[in-house]
């Protein structure tokens, strides 16, 4: 009886003992291949567009402080000013810059123009964040802003964001002192630009302008010059060679040196600070008696005096 009850109690110690394992492991193991989840495929973030760069018009200096959220806009690639010109940049110039400088003829206002390395310059002048600062300066000349008391440079500036088409205020200020040594500097530009005038040259019977970089530097030196010395003038003269009537060439050597104004006129440079005139044939720089010396006096020189 003693050996049977003790079998008996074997028996259910057996029962429960396997119970226990089958829900603690084999159910744990269903469990966790019922949870198993398969892996999700993972999507990449939207890109995110940069910012749009927007530079303010903001000015200070001494007693004089303005500014604007509101600026002067160009399209990408160009060097002119998208009109109309905000009323809040008027207000800043008028009366409040023209009285500043005026009460401050030691000072000059320096405008920078920025650009991207990615931009086509068609301007006259060396890069296109020159060409922008002049065309602005030409605003503010028409202002009442003299030209003596204005400086112009360009920057290159790669992490502007255009908004669409069209650049934001591409345009910096600053207000400082005359440089000390003003003077000496426009004698050697002086003597610079009528060292060595720029020439521009022409095809057979043609007028048309495509300048090379160090022509577009002669172009800017010349502006500077116009722009700091009041009675300056700038003299463009237009030459062609033998071939043909003296009565043709030289209304083709007018032509040229018109259509050279012209084109200087378009990149800032006021009408009445310019003279053409023609001498046709006249002073040739090369033998007419060949092709390549014939190119070289289809010409336009222009200096300053």
């Amino acid at each position: 009886m003693k050996n049977t009850t003790l079998y008996l109690l074997g028996i259910i110690i057996t029962i429960v003992v396997g119970t226990y394992f089958y829900f603690s492991c084999c159910s744990y193991c269903g469990t966790a291949i019922t949870q198993k989840e398969e892996p999700k495929e993972q999507v990449a973030p939207a890109p995110v567009a940069p910012k749009i760069t927007s530079y303010p018009f903001a000015l200070g200096d001494g007693d004089f402080a303005y500014s604007t959220e509101d600026n002067f806009n160009f399209n990408t690639s160009s060097s002119n000013y998208l009109e109309p010109v905000s009323e809040n940049v008027r207000k800043g110039i008028l009366p409040g810059l023209k009285n500043h400088l005026t009460s401050n003829e030691n000072k000059v206002f320096n405008i920078t123009g920025y650009y991207t390395s990615d931009e086509e310059n068609n301007s006259a002048f060396p890069n296109l964040g020159l060409a922008r600062a002049n065309s602005v300066k030409n605003y503010f000349v028409s202002q009442e802003i003299p030209s003596s008391q204005i400086n112009t440079r360009g920057k290159l500036v790669d992490d502007m964001v255009p908004d669409e088409n069209i650049y934001r205020g591409p345009v910096g200020y600053s207000i400082e002192e005359a440089s000390a040594d003003a003077e000496d500097q426009l004698k050697a530009l002086y003597d610079k630009i009528t060292g060595d005038p720029l020439i521009l040259y022409f095809d057979t019977a043609e007028a048309s302008i495509n300048p090379s970089a160090a022509q577009r530097q002669k172009i800017a030196d010349i502006t500077h010059y116009l722009d700091k010395v009041e009675n300056a003038k700038c003299q463009v003269v237009g030459y062609t060679d033998s071939q043909g009537s003296r009565k043709t060439n030289m209304r083709l050597g007018q032509e040229r040196a018109d259509f050279a104004k012209a084109y200087l006129m378009q990149n800032g440079i006021a009408d009445e600070k310019i003279k053409t005139d023609s001498k046709g044939p006249k002073d040739p720089i090369a033998s007419n008696a060949t092709d390549e010396g014939r190119a070289k006096n289809r010409r336009t020189v222009i200096t300053i005096k």
